[in-house]
């Protein structure tokens, strides 16, 4: 018999460099006094210390913050279910960084371990001018700052992997061809620690798949995905206008091209948190908007991660998954039996049920699908898993 074709549907899906799974988080990381707690505050309406000196922030504040999506919102209104099961974003508050950290300096190595937990990076950067917020430099430049941060990133990573190229290389003396995997990792660890000593992110380099196999055993922290949050003053913000803005926009394009960098305004988000119940007239007077919806999903596709919904009157829940996750590996969130049991996804769009209103109008549409293992899940996913388990008893 001849072998069976590969299916193509089957071909593995792109890697990418960073942990699979759906328990991730993205740390705020930046020089002390740029405003990393009170932007953490607001942006999980919490009251952690947010002073004027630096290191106020010692050991890192996690929370996790609903992902806005009006897609939920509607879905939730469409079916009124007593069940409302957003997605989250996992969100952690780190002490502020100084140059020599690397070598113990400020938090030094505790900081640096607590970026190392993360598997994003929210970059704060403050354009802002205030006389009673000290800036641990003495004067505002972001980019400096930034500079400062990623170059002390650089350092720890090539302490890691000069340590780490020694334990591999041994094995690699000792076994030569015979291990190709121990042999990959060595020679992608010394393209890497190279790379970093020129002064060049892991993030920001072209890595195939064997090797983003062997940098993911190490979540190397210059291999973290970046955004850039530019803090502004509120006056700036609302005018849109500052002095840095076009500096920070040529340095990015030219050093991490593509990067994302969003505006925002800590302190108009303070005044928001603080009065909620003014918060609709204070932006319609300023004619501005809160940039937090747009930093909060940011961040949530950095981390590689979707979610797929399932609905009916009883719940509407946003389920969390990875980025080319295949049908049954989604149906496993919900509970292990529907994985194991697989029989197929039956899928329609968000914007079937706004137009047809009901299930059973969508299938009279002939918009309703039905999708076997193989198939990748897509963002806004609407699902029912059909399975079968039979427990197989014992002779």
């Amino acid at each position: 018999m001849p072998p069976k074709k590969k299916d193509v549907a089957e071909e593995k899906s792109p890697l990418f460099l960073g942990r699979f799974g759906t328990s991730l988080k993205i740390g705020i990381v930046g020089v002390p006094n740029v405003g990393k707690s009170t932007f953490f505050n607001c942006l999980c309406k919490q009251s952690i210390p947010a002073e004027n000196f630096p290191f106020c922030t010692i050991d890192p504040n996690e929370s996790r913050v609903e992902v806005p999506d009006a897609r939920f919102d509607w879905l939730c209104n469409h079916f009124g279910p007593p069940s409302k099961v957003p997605a989250y974003l996992s969100v952690v508050d780190i002490a502020g960084l100084v140059r020599g950290a690397s070598e113990g300096e400020g938090l030094g190595n505790a900081f640096l371990s607590h970026i190392s937990a993360c598997d994003a990076i929210f970059s704060m950067m403050r354009v802002f001018d205030d006389p009673d917020v000290t800036h641990v430099d003495g004067d505002v430049d972001p980019i400096r700052d930034t500079e400062t941060i990623f170059a002390e990133l650089r350092l720890k990573d090539i302490e890691y992997l000069t340590n780490n190229i020694e334990k591999v290389g041994k094995v690699v003396a000792r076994m030569g061809d015979k291990d190709k995997v121990a042999k990959n990792e060595y020679e992608t660890m010394l393209k890497a620690k190279a790379l970093l000593e020129e002064g060049k992110d892991v993030r920001k380099c072209d890595w195939a798949n064997k090797e983003i196999e062997a940098l993911n055993k190490h979540l190397l922290l210059t291999s973290k995905p970046v955004i850039y949050l530019i803090n502004m003053s509120e006056k700036d913000y609302c005018k849109k206008k500052n002095k840095w803005l076009l500096k920070i926009k040529q340095y990015l394009d030219e050093n991490d091209p593509g990067a994302v960098m969003i505006p925002f305004s800590g302190a108009l988000e303070q005044v928001l948190l603080d009065e909620p119940e003014n918060a609709k007239a204070y932006l319609e007077e300023r004619k501005t908007t809160s940039a937090l919806s747009k930093i909060i999903t940011t961040g949530f596709k950095a981390l590689g991660l979707q979610y797929f919904f399932t609905v009916g009157a009883d719940e509407v829940r946003a389920w969390t998954i990875p980025r080319h996750t295949k049908a049954p590996q989604a149906a496993g969130k919900i509970h292990t039996d529907m994985e194991r049991g697989f029989i197929k996804a039956e899928v329609y769009l968000y914007d079937d049920i706004v137009e047809h209103k009901t299930e059973g109008a969508v299938k009279a549409a002939g918009r309703y699908r039905m999708e076997g293992k193989n198939y990748e899940m897509q963002d806004g996913d609407i699902v029912n898993i059909k399975f079968n388990v039979t427990d197989v008893k014992k002779k």
